[in-house]
């Protein structure tokens, strides 16, 4: 009788350390799926801030660039398109063709020195640079818990339980657009 009640309480304690790692498993699960998560929402409201200065900005620049109707309408269409792009991927490409369209706007703009010395250009300017900065930083702060969270479903003993409760993998907010891989050219030489 002794033994038995001693084995009994050897699985029961088992079964309990079993439940209670399986529960602390997919609680870590459920933390990392929502880090990623507010992750995006950081870069969304980013994303929404610099789809509403680009009106602006091109508002106040059609008085200047009459003869630019294809570059503006290029930055509208770029726009428009990033505004309705669904999931990482489709984000991540959209908001690529975004910033070249923006890029080549900006080169334009070098052409019209009136425009470069507007106060209202310049202070859109200088908000949209600021966003872009925070979309940068928050897409790095995305990339990082997408790492985190991809690592956990991937790890054992949690890939057991992510298979079990169907927790998948997550995909990095990765720059599509060739001109922003390049590398910067410098040039002190004038």
């Amino acid at each position: 009788m002794g033994t038995t009640l001693i084995t009994l309480i050897v699985i029961l304690v088992l079964a309990v350390i079993l439940v209670a790692s399986i529960i602390g498993i997919y609680n870590a699960l459920v933390r990392f799926r929502n880090q990623v998560d507010n992750a995006w929402s950081q870069i969304d409201v980013q994303l929404k801030r610099r789809h509403d200065l680009i009106p602006n900005l091109v508002e106040t620049a059609k008085g200047y660039m009459k003869h630019e109707r294809g570059t503006l309408e290029a930055v509208t269409n770029a726009r428009a398109a990033a505004m309705g792009a669904k999931g990482v991927a489709g984000a991540a490409k959209a908001e690529g063709a975004l910033g070249e369209a923006l890029s080549k706007f900006m080169l334009v703009v070098e052409n019209y020195p009136d425009l470069k010395a507007n106060t209202n250009f310049l202070q859109v300017q200088e908000e949209l640079t600021s966003t872009e900065n925070k979309i940068a930083f928050s897409r790095q702060a995305y990339n990082d818990q997408v790492l985190f969270f991809n690592n956990k479903i991937q790890m054992f003993p949690s890939n057991i339980i992510a298979g079990m409760f169907v927790f998948t993998k997550r995909d990095f907010f990765e720059i599509e657009a060739p001109a922003e891989r390049e590398v910067p050219k410098v040039d002190f030489s004038s």
